[in-house]
């Protein structure tokens, strides 16, 4: 996979979490899941694209792991949708499968940047 495959995959994975967002209640509950979802899941996207654009291998690293972050905040958030009733487990489950693949995807690349900084 490289840069622009992930660049694309990060930001169908925005698209998805804001249609999901969008399938919420209306409710106080789902209005907070959705926004911090939001914000984290459409922030997996931008974060990687910044991070494409590093000046140096140590700020690839550091935009990577906001982009780590902001991966597993998306999975927290998802899992707090299921657990409240605010989504459905069926309908979230290849997105969430998504969101681990990023996170794994993200989590590889910081430690083989981090050995190709040690050279």
């Amino acid at each position: 996979m490289n840069a622009s495959d992930l660049k694309e995959r990060t930001f169908r994975f925005g698209l998805r979490v804001i249609r999901l967002c969008e399938s919420m209640p209306e409710s106080r509950t789902g209005r907070a899941i959705a926004n911090q979802l939001i914000r984290c899941g459409t922030s997996v996207g931008a974060n990687y694209r910044t991070a494409a654009r590093a000046k140096s291998t140590r700020d690839f690293i550091a935009k990577l792991c906001i982009v780590e972050e902001e991966c597993d905040e998306a999975i927290y958030w998802i899992e707090m949708a299921v657990a409240s009733g605010c989504a459905k487990q069926e309908l979230v489950a290849e997105l969430l499968d998504e969101a681990g693949q990023l996170l794994a995807i993200t989590v590889a690349s910081i430690r083989t940047a981090k050995e190709r900084e040690k050279e």
